[in-house]
């Protein structure tokens, strides 16, 4: 497994861990499309995201990866919306190193927009960026 999946399994364990306990719990997923209808506890989406930033770091030879992760979180309202945030930011920050898979994961600020949903008079959508930083020896790709 590679550093950056290794990274991104992490975040996505976080995430189940620290979100599964919410009543309702919000329904979490990764890289998949969303749903027509809207969970009763919202929606959390893992998309992958790219590497912005790849420095190389000379003898021995390896790579101090910038990687760029979206959490998309759609809710019925804004409340929820908020709560989903907050809870999302408290279990990256609680554990920056995501029990050891990157050297730091840091969240960034929310883009907030209005979507529509099935059965759903209105809803909100975030997409947050994480920023996932690692040092992976020999290749970009290890």
């Amino acid at each position: 497994m590679s550093l950056r999946e290794a990274a991104l399994t992490a975040l996505f364990a976080r995430l189940n861990a620290n979100l599964a306990a919410r009543n309702p719990a919000p329904v979490i997923r990764r890289n998949e499309t969303v749903p027509q209808r809207l969970p009763q506890g919202g929606l959390v989406v893992l998309r992958d995201g790219e590497s912005v930033a790849e420095t190389p770091i000379l003898s021995p030879l390896a790579f101090a990866i910038e990687h760029r992760a979206e959490i998309e979180v759609l809710a019925a309202d804004n409340a929820l919306l908020d709560a989903l945030l907050v809870a999302i930011a408290a279990a990256i920050t609680a554990d920056p190193m995501l029990s050891g898979a990157v050297e730091w994961a840091q969240p960034g600020s929310a883009d907030i927009e209005d979507v529509e949903f099935e059965g759903a008079a209105s809803a909100r959508a975030a997409s947050l960026p994480v920023t996932l930083f690692f040092t992976a020896t020999g290749s970009p790709l290890a």
